[in-house]
C-alpha cells in the first residue's frame, strides 16, 4: 500500500514539475540544481529525522510531557533535505510540515502514546513519499526535463503563464500555512490576488464572468477564512485544490479564446 501511495505522490509531483519552475523560499544550497549526486546524503538524511523523531517520541512514553517538542521542527530546519523537496514539490513539503506539527502537538497535549505514535507514523510516511519524490525530480533534472531551481522570482509574461503562477503560490499558501506561518500564508493569498489575478481578470470575464467571481470570493473570503479560523491543512488544501481546478478551466478558456483569435485573423 505504501508503494501504490508513494507511486500516486511520485506521479503528481511529475505533472507539477512539468508545469512550471520551483521557487525557493530563504537559502538555499547549490545541491538542489544537482540531486542526483546529493540523493545518498538525502536518504541517510531521512533516516537521521526518523531516528531522532523516534527518540523524541520514545523520551515522551517515558517521561511524559516534559519534553523539548521544539526539536522536532530543529531537527528538520537542520537537514540539506527540507530545501531539496521545498524547491521541487511544495504539496508534500506542506505535508511533512503537518506531520511535525501533528506529533508535536500531540505531544504538547499530553495525548495518550497511542495517538503520538499515530502521528509519527503519518510523519514518517511523508518523509519517505518526499525522498520519493526527489529521487523522481533528479531523473528529471537529468535528462534537463526541468528547469533550474529560482532563487528570485521571475515575472510570468502570459495569462496562462500567470495562472500556472497563481497554482504554485498556492500550493505555498498550503506550506505556510502548514508551518503555522498563519500572517505570511495570509499576506501571500492577498498578494497571489492582487499582483497575479487582477491581472488576468479583464481577459476572464470575457469569457467566463461566473469563474471570475468564484475565484475572486475563494481568494478574499473562503480561503483567508479557512486560515483565520484555523480549520487545519486539511481544509486549507481542499480550498486551494478547488481553486486551482478552476484555474486550470480559465486556463484552458483563455487558450481557447486565443486560438479563436488566431483563426479568424
Amino acid at each position: 500500500m505504501k508503494k501504490f501511495t508513494a507511486l500516486l505522490v511520485a506521479s503528481a509531483m511529475a505533472l507539477s514539475l512539468l508545469a512550471g519552475q520551483a521557487l525557493a523560499n530563504g537559502e538555499i544550497g547549490d545541491h538542489v540544481n544537482n540531486l542526483h549526486d546529493h540523493l545518498k546524503e538525502y536518504s541517510e538524511e531521512v533516516h537521521w529525522l526518523v531516528g531522532k523523531y523516534d527518540s523524541v517520541v520514545n523520551e515522551y512514553e517515558a517521561k511524559g510531557k516534559d519534553v523539548n517538542s521544539d526539536a522536532l521542527i530543529e531537527f528538520w530546519e537542520e537537514v540539506a533535505f527540507h530545501s531539496a523537496i521545498e524547491t521541487q514539490y511544495v504539496p508534500i513539503y506542506a505535508t511533512i510540515w503537518q506531520g511535525i506539527y501533528g506529533v508535536k502537538m500531540a505531544i504538547d497535549d499530553g495525548a495518550d502514546i497511542a495517538v503520538v505514535r499515530q502521528e509519527q507514523d503519518k510523519l514518517n510516511q511523508a518523509l519517505w513519499q518526499a525522498l520519493g519524490a526527489v529521487k523522481l525530480a533528479s531523473q528529471y533534472q537529468k535528462k534537463g526535463l526541468i528547469a533550474a531551481v529560482q532563487t528570485t522570482e521571475k515575472e510570468p509574461t502570459t495569462a496562462p503563464e500567470v495562472l500556472e503562477d497563481i497554482k504554485l503560490r498556492l500550493d505555498r499558501v498550503v506550506a505556510k500555512y502548514a508551518e503555522q506561518l498563519t500572517e505570511v500564508a495570509t499576506t501571500l493569498v492577498h498578494d497571489t490576488y492582487l499582483q497575479r489575478f487582477e491581472g488576468v481578470e479583464g481577459a476572464l470575464i470575457a469569457v467566463n464572468a461566473d469563474l471570475v467571481e468564484d475565484l475572486e470570493k475563494d481568494f478574499n473570503v473562503t480561503l483567508p477564512q479557512a486560515i483565520s479560523q484555523d480549520k487545519g491543512v486539511d481544509a486549507v488544501r481542499s480550498v486551494v485544490e478547488s481553486m486551482q481546478e478552476k484555474i486550470d478551466v480559465a486556463k484552458a478558456l483563455l487558450e481557447a479564446a486565443e486560438q479563436q483569435r488566431r483563426d479568424v485573423f
